[in-house]
């Protein structure tokens, strides 16, 4: 599209100069309501109206504090940077960063696109304060796989099974998510070796995976980096035989989300059985 632009950006380079500018900002006498800086995305400087990534919008966070934090695309030293600036509303203060960015060509784009999975088999949705991530890394410590048996009742198992050990850990009351189930009447359930098709609403739908440890616990990392109160929400994603979704989104829900996609090793039909 003409109005999207595309780019590499490093990661820890911004991340420090998020952590600048809020530290700046909390420095100047705002204390926590440096934590409710409102950030806007500006087209300033670029030309035409330009998003910052696929599928992005402007993010507005509204607040009653005094501060005012600009996030834009433009160039400087001749160099296409993504700029953080900051200002206290009585002019006491102005921050500026500017982290150097590569523009991606139209061509390139396909390279960074999100990869196509079948509609979930399971969709659970957790509450954020039964984060996964501690049972994850004491489980990796034992075993490099770790099988999950998700259900839609709302029910998740955790479990490694080995020659010396079988531990099981159980999540329940989680919120099964039917808006975007899989229907049994779907033609990719014959990839799944479905014989007995269940509706899109039925609680009894079943799914397990097979995935590394590692890469399990690498998608949950924001568990323990992150902000409390910075997460809206987070949903596990099963897609039988072929990926584990993790997706979660920000808060404010209308910043945006971000998306990883695991792969897990295939598991004949002898080997699903529940729990």
């Amino acid at each position: 599209a003409d109005n999207v632009v595309v780019f590499d950006i490093d990661l820890v380079q911004l991340k420090t100069a998020l952590q600048s500018t809020l530290q700046s900002l909390g420095g100047s006498g705002g204390g926590d309501s440096a934590r409710a800086v409102p950030l806007h995305n500006s087209s300033e400087d670029v030309r035409g109206k330009k998003r910052l990534s696929r599928g992005s919008s402007s993010s507005h966070f509204h607040s009653y504090s005094s501060f005012l934090v600009v996030m834009k695309l433009a160039k400087r030293g001749g160099l296409p940077c993504l700029c953080l600036d900051s200002s206290c509303a009585d002019g006491s203060l102005d921050v500026h960063h500017a982290v150097p960015v590569r523009i991606l060509r139209a061509q390139e784009w396909q390279n960074h696109l999100p990869p196509i999975v079948n509609t979930p088999d399971v969709q659970l949705e957790f509450q954020l304060d039964r984060p996964l991530r501690s049972v994850v890394e004491r489980l990796k410590s034992i075993s490099p796989i770790i099988y999950l048996d998700g259900s839609m009742t709302g029910e998740l198992v955790l479990r490694i099974d080995s020659e010396n050990v079988a531990i099981r850990t159980f999540y329940d009351k989680l919120i099964p998510r039917f808006d975007d189930a899989r229907d049994g009447d779907d033609d990719n359930n014959t990839n799944n070796n479905n014989h007995n098709p269940q509706p899109r609403n039925d609680p009894s739908r079943k799914c397990t995976l097979k995935i590394e440890s590692k890469k399990l616990s690498a998608s949950l990392q924001w568990q323990s980096s992150m902000l409390r109160g910075s997460v809206s929400s987070y949903i596990i994603c099963m897609i039988e035989n072929e990926m584990m979704v993790v997706h979660v989104v920000l808060n404010p829900e209308d910043v945006g989300f971000f998306t990883y996609y695991i792969p897990v090793h295939y598991m004949s039909p002898d080997m699903m059985e529940f729990g």
